[in-house]
């Protein structure tokens, strides 16, 4: 009896061990396809009201169950801003930090494998919906962004970043 009681033991804890192993392997293997450093391109985007930024870099980081996103622009006239937000993709708010005129809290929630959407409020009013979707080949990522900037003006942007 004890050996058979031995044997289911050993057994489930081999179970238990090589159910771990192969899940942690399967989530090592489902990363996010928005993670990665992107850079502008600015011939295939398109900014309404104008002008468009000199240059933009955006940094996507995985932390949790979401991220981390770093966002560097030069703007038109040369000035520069900087500013970031950790957030799931539970659709809370969580605060931006930095220089960003649009937004000082954000929600983020994934759509689908390769699309997350973005709620920007301003002191609790929503300024802007993203939608930022990642190729198929993971080379691309689009970004359309519609609401009001801080000067209230509608905006209509379809920004292309291309991975670096």
């Amino acid at each position: 009896m004890q050996t058979r009681m031995k044997r289911a033991y050993l057994s489930a804890a081999f179970a238990s061990v090589s159910a771990a192993l192969l899940g942690g392997a399967v989530l090592a293997q489902s990363t996010d396809s928005q993670v990665g450093t992107w850079k502008l391109n600015l011939a295939k985007s398109k900014y309404s009201p104008g002008p468009a930024p000199k240059s933009a870099t955006t940094k996507i980081e995985a932390v949790g169950a979401g991220t981390k996103v770093i966002v560097d622009n030069v703007q038109a006239d040369g000035s520069t801003r900087h500013w970031e937000s950790t957030a799931n993709y539970d659709g809370k708010d969580n605060p931006m930090i930095g220089d960003n005129p649009n937004a000082d809290m954000m929600a983020r929630t994934r759509i689908n494998a390769t699309t997350i959407q973005t709620i920007s409020k301003k002191g609790g009013k929503v300024t802007t919906t993203q939608t930022s979707e990642v190729s198929a080949d993971g080379k691309t990522r689009t970004v359309t962004t519609k609401g009001v900037n801080a000067a209230g003006q509608t905006v209509n942007n379809v920004a292309v970043y291309d991975r670096q």
